[in-house]
């Protein structure tokens, strides 16, 4: 991706099109374990760094330059998780379980919560699922639940929601609202671009003799 100054419009759509896109990859990256939460942030945080620098520097937009900054760290924090979602309720396979144990432990950054579940069913398997995957305070000890299992079993199975919640359409509207902020945000600092005058350009030749 380049900051070419003649053709703005393509050039904005390109970087308004990937860069949300990117993002949100690296959101759903980050849900899978086996520490590829790292490549996730990796990906995240380079990728906001870089368009930074271009709407900021390259474009002159420094105002477009911070909502981007905002935005693209939000995007990925959100998009992972409401991906997250969406797969497991739709193509994740449903298992009856029960739970053997739930535990609180209270960390630095606030209380984390532990679900011990064991299948009722086939080999009577054992899950241990954090509240990444849903175990919060609704969950008791001894209840019947309905896992949602990965059919590629990379994913940890997810727990259910109370009923009445609605974490899911939540989750998605908020990670639309930033994909498309985020993608206004780069069509405008890539549109209102300031280009360097003749005088500019001669002193930045000077300075680069």
């Amino acid at each position: 991706m380049t900051s070419e100054t003649g053709r703005p419009v393509a050039n904005s759509l390109k970087w308004a099109l990937v860069v949300p896109v990117v993002l949100t990859f690296a959101g759903w990256v980050a849900q899978y374990p086996y520490g590829l939460i790292v490549l996730g942030v990796i990906i995240g945080v380079g990728t906001v760094f870089l368009t930074i620098a271009v709407v900021g520097s390259s474009w002159g937009r420094a105002g477009a330059a911070v909502m981007v900054a905002i935005t693209g760290f939000a995007l990925p924090i959100f998009a992972g998780p409401a991906l997250y979602l969406v797969y497991m309720e739709n193509l994740g396979q449903p298992a009856p379980a029960v739970v053997a144990k739930v535990e609180k432990r209270d960390a630095k950054r606030g209380a984390s919560w532990f679900c011990t579940v064991v299948e009722t069913t086939g080999k009577h398997t054992v899950h241990r699922i954090s509240q990444q995957e849903n175990c919060f305070g609704q969950i008791k000890a001894l209840q019947r639940v309905t896992l949602r299992k990965d059919p590629l079993d990379l994913l940890d199975p997810r727990l259910p929601d109370r009923p009445g919640d609605d974490d899911t359409r939540l989750s998605v509207l908020l990670s639309a609202t930033l994909f498309l902020a985020n993608t206004a945000a780069l069509l405008y600092g890539g549109l209102r671009r300031r280009t360097p005058t003749r005088s500019a350009k001669k002193q930045q030749e000077k300075a680069g003799a």
